[in-house]
């Protein structure tokens, strides 16, 4: 017999403490940015940490060109801006994702327009896409959900049909695969993030990518203002001048200062040259850790694909109360389980818990359409676009799922002994969920 649940009086199975923080840093990130304080060359176009960050993730992701940015969001302003998109254009994203995709969107002037996903990865669904698409339409931006690619080949086959771009927000994904390939520049571009979450992590950050040099070259411009500053007119940096430059300073276009720093650049150097043995080891405590919550009734754990790869940025895990013989609903099974994981030690979070439409900026505008009353052929309706209750894939996922370990101590910074204990602490819950329903009811927690 089990021990008794945590939550009911029980002893937890898991200390705070016993957790890793991340992102894990080594005498290597230490040794790195001190070099670059020694060097005094902060910053700059073709600053040395920055140009070699570029170099070696571009040959990570098998890509020809990176750009380093100063965060995830900018990385995704860069590829749309070298796709295209502009004011007044639209750009397909999925409902279920971080706020940064389609805020890159309406950084552009662009349109972000919603469509629903796929409950098993949590990608954007294509079919959905395609009926979503207007003559507006200038991109669909797909987002490979917690480091898992999502279904590109639809996607690809629908754009060039539609002569639009496809960019995608990797922003997870880094070293993640789709039929063999890396994913982020499978379209015309694409951005990954840098943030102290990420399984590549600088604290802060973001890398553009490309395959095509026009497109390179033009996000590179944006990068610095709009100015000139094409990769074939790259002079040699002066170290002993790090400042100065004799390049022309006049705006061709619209742009921001997208760079990222030097410090940035050498931290995540570091963790760069870690990241395929710890990607490694990540998914091999995933599909271990899988292979025990799968024989629970009712749990589900994140699919193991055969045309692609995750590399679990986000372990999410869906619970369904009709396999698991329970009489609660999803949501209610959902929060409650959440509480006795939690109890147990287990580090837990719902991540998102509500469609992108959903939140508050979105919800501004979709009653600014509505008092506007205009819509047409031509474009998306947003005042019905914008309505939450018309992703109800998005949301059944979201109301009947939670995320073992948490941004801190993420699954990548863990020990095989941790992953173990999470079955074990899962399993007993699990054991539990009948006595736990009750408890519950008792209590007035659930109806």
């Amino acid at each position: 017999m089990a021990e008794v649940l945590a939550l009911l009086g029980g002893r937890s199975l898991i200390e705070n403490k016993e957790h890793r923080l991340w992102p894990i840093v080594t005498d290597d990130e230490r040794a790195r940015v001190m070099g670059v304080l020694d060097r005094g060359v902060l910053s700059g176009s073709f600053a040395p940490e920055a140009t070699a960050l570029e170099e070696e993730f571009a040959h990570f992701c098998g890509v020809r060109f990176a750009l380093l940015t100063h965060c995830g969001t900018s990385a995704l302003q860069l590829a749309l801006a070298a796709a295209g998109v502009g004011p007044g254009d639209e750009v397909i994203v999925p409902a279920y994702s971080f706020v940064a995709t389609p805020i890159s969107v309406a950084l552009e002037g662009a349109v972000p327009v919603f469509v629903d996903v796929d409950l098993a990865t949590g990608c954007l669904d294509a079919a959905a896409a395609s009926r979503a698409i207007t003559a507006r339409t200038r991109a669909i931006m797909p987002v490979h959900m917690h480091g898992g690619a999502a279904d590109l080949d639809p996607l690809l086959v629908l754009a060039k049909q539609k002569s639009i771009a496809i960019v995608e927000d990797a922003a997870q994904a880094h070293g993640a695969t789709y039929r063999g390939r890396p994913v982020g520049a499978l379209g015309v571009a694409g951005g990954f993030s840098l943030q102290g979450s990420k399984n590549l992590s600088a604290g802060e950050g973001g890398i553009f990518v490309t395959n095509d040099e026009a497109l390179a070259d033009l996000a590179n411009r944006v990068r610095n203002f709009g100015q000139n500053l094409p990769f074939a007119g790259r002079a040699p940096f002066n170290l002993a001048r790090p400042l100065d430059g004799a390049r022309e300073l006049d705006s061709m276009r619209m742009g921001s200062m997208f760079r990222g720093n030097e410090m940035m650049a050498a931290f995540a150097r570091a963790q760069l040259a870690r990241l395929p043995e710890r990607t490694a080891q990540c998914i091999a405590h995933a599909e271990r850790l899988s292979s025990a919550l799968a024989k629970l009734p009712g749990v589900i754990p994140p699919p193991i694909l055969p045309d692609r790869s995750s590399v679990y940025h986000k372990y999410r895990v869906r619970l369904d109360p009709q396999q698991a013989d329970v009489d609660l609903s999803p949501l209610a099974l959902r929060d409650l389980v959440m509480c006795a994981l939690r109890a147990e030690g287990v580090e837990v979070v719902l991540w998102q818990a509500q469609p992108l439409p959903a939140h508050p900026i979105f919800q501004a505008q979709r009653t600014a359409a509505t008092r506007a009353h205009r819509s047409s052929d031509e474009s998306t309706d947003i005042a019905r676009n914008y309505d939450a209750s018309l992703y109800p894939v998005t949301t059944r996922l979201l109301d009947s799922s939670i995320v073992l370990f948490s941004q801190s101590c993420p699954l990548i910074a863990q020990s095989s002994e941790m992953v173990d204990r999470y079955a074990e602490a899962f399993t007993k819950v699990w054991t539990h969920r009948h006595a736990l329903v009750a408890w519950a009811r008792a209590n007035a927690s659930v109806p």
